[in-house]
């Protein structure tokens, strides 16, 4: 500041009760051990990562209608931003069709064919 005399704060200089109770043998040690508790630690975060995703999949199986089809199944494709046509706007189908299932390539895809 212009015209401000510099201070220095008095907290500045004194050491803090948690800074001065502070040993380096002691502190050296519990890095030593947490150290060792490292790959167990990772391994934990690993089994509950695990978990979760379990959980989430078993959630949204749950919820979802599963439909599978088989060869010579009449089916409609779903219409979508890239394969709708021109100028068909909001009003334009949103389904295509009817097409016949000809090789069924895995799960949950289907060759087909008009």
């Amino acid at each position: 500041m212009y015209d401000e005399e510099a201070l220095i704060s008095v907290e500045g200089g004194e050491l803090t009760l948690s800074f001065s109770l502070t040993n380096e043998e002691a502190n050296n040690e519990v890095l030593l051990v947490r150290l060792d508790l490292l790959d167990e630690h990772m391994y934990l975060s690993y089994v509950r990562m695990v978990a979760q995703k379990q959980r989430m999949e078993r959630y949204y199986n749950s919820r979802a209608n599963i439909c599978y089809f088989k060869v010579g199944d009449l089916v409609l494709r779903k219409v979508t931003q890239s394969t709708r046509e021109v100028n068909a706007g909001m009003l334009g189908p949103t389904w295509k069709g009817p097409y016949l299932v000809s090789v069924i390539i895995g799960k949950g895809s289907y060759e087909l064919e008009n």
